[in-house]
């Protein structure tokens, strides 16, 4: 049977983006399958593909031997001669195979073979454009949601976001169209699997990137980013260029470029942020609005104390601890933050407790118990409990071993304030 089906391969190749041998051989295979399942498995049955004519047949080889053994793989040389003059031992010599009488059967396990054959090439064709294109921002639209995991139809394709991967409070309906940044792409039995982030910091990154150009050209480098999706994003930004202000350079014109990427996230908030070689620096930078007063730096456990006025206890610490918690990731260092008077008394209570040790306390007596009076020690220790640390790790205190950049030592005579509860929150 020769069928005539040139111009439905190269239809049905551009409609699957599907490079037309890829069909051939499919076709190839199912007609051998078929004409095997009639004839016998034995047989050595090849399908050819004629360009001309554009249609395909089912050839028998046989090969050429003086003594048949194997009726259905062997012909004798005279006969093989009557059919070629020049055949030669160890030729092989084709038959036509008629293809009318295969049956529906092997038409239905041929229909399905090439069915299998072009939906596996699809979804090869598929993973090989998608994982190429992995870490970059595409569009789609929200096509339905499945246990809390919204479907993107992607065009060709469609795409998943697990809840993970979502923004809290962020809500789609069907046919909403949706930004993302490819986060993965993957193989499964069920055809390529694209995982979808709109939570993943560098998604920050990529907005970035679409909306400045000098980030997007390398002029400006985004060398740190920490995010808490949905709330708050600080990016550390750092120019190769003297001429270039990196943080201007992202918040654009009257805030264009950096309001842009805040529409995109739907009003999450972001901090552009000097990026500085001195850890000190950065951190007084990470933290801004609040004022630093001092930063005192333990090298050792790669941590800090931050001092900071009273009143800006608050404002540093920031709503839930989001903005120490974030400066502490983005700089890479343990931050804790305590206000400058209570620092202060607790100086002023420790050099006093010293103080009273030098002058000569009695020691207690051999066999006696020493105990603290009550009423002396009371407040102090109620007082030294109150001081814990304010931060974005946990809560201890670190001996600081050297002085950033910033530091001032206080003022001599400075009055002492009233006590306070020791975190300000």
């Amino acid at each position: 049977m020769i069928l005539d089906i040139g111009q439905i391969i190269n239809q049905l190749g551009k409609e699957k983006g599907i490079d037309r041998s890829v069909i051939i051989g499919a076709i190839k295979d199912a007609l051998e399958s078929a004409a095997k399942k009639k004839y016998g498995m034995n047989k050595r049955l090849e399908a050819i593909f004629d360009e001309e004519t554009g249609g395909f047949e089912v050839l028998e080889f046989k090969t050429v031997v003086e003594e048949v053994k194997d009726q259905e793989l062997e012909i004798a040389l005279a006969e093989a001669r009557e059919l070629d003059p020049e055949a030669r031992l160890d030729d092989s010599i084709g038959f036509r195979m008629s293809t009318r009488d295969l049956g529906r059967i092997a038409a239905q396990t041929a229909r399905q073979i090439i069915l299998q054959k072009v939906k596996d090439a699809e979804r090869e064709v598929i993973y090989n454009e998608f994982i190429t294109r992995k870490g970059e921002i595409l569009n789609g639209i929200v096509q339905r949601y499945e246990r809390d995991t919204i479907i993107v139809d992607l065009g060709r394709t469609e795409a998943v976001m697990p809840p993970s991967e979502q923004i809290p409070r962020e809500r789609y309906r069907q046919g909403d169209r949706i930004r993302a940044y490819i986060k993965d792409v993957t193989k499964t039995t069920r055809g390529p699997e694209i995982l979808l982030s709109r939570s993943d910091p560098r998604v920050i990154l990529k907005l970035f990137e679409q909306e400045v150009p000098e980030v997007y050209e390398g002029v400006v480098s985004i060398l740190s980013v920490a995010r808490e999706p949905g709330f708050r994003t600080k990016i550390a930004v750092k120019s190769k260029e003297r001429d270039v202000d990196p943080v201007g350079a992202c918040v654009g014109m009257k805030g264009s470029r950096v309001q842009s990427v805040v529409q995109e996230l739907r009003g999450e908030r972001i901090d552009i942020i000097a990026w500085d070689e001195d850890p000190a620096k950065f951190v007084c930078n990470a933290l801004q609005p609040a004022e630093i007063i001092r930063v005192l730096v333990n090298e050792s456990d790669k941590s800090m104390e931050v001092i900071v006025p009273e009143e800006q206890l608050l404002l540093a610490i920031g709503k839930r601890g989001q903005n120490v918690k974030l400066a502490s990731k983005l700089v890479g260092w343990q931050i804790e933050v305590r206000a400058e008077g209570h620092v202060e008394d607790a100086l002023k209570r420790a050099e006093g407790l010293f103080a009273r040790k030098k002058t000569g306390e009695e020691a207690p007596k051999e066999g006696a118990v020493a105990e603290a009076p009550a009423a002396e020690a009371g407040p102090e220790a109620a007082d030294a409990k109150q001081e814990a640390p304010v931060g974005a790790g946990p809560e201890q205190e670190s001996a600081p071993v050297e002085e950033g950049a910033g530091d001032a030592p206080p003022a001599e005579g400075t009055p002492e304030e009233k006590p306070g509860d020791g975190s300000g929150a």
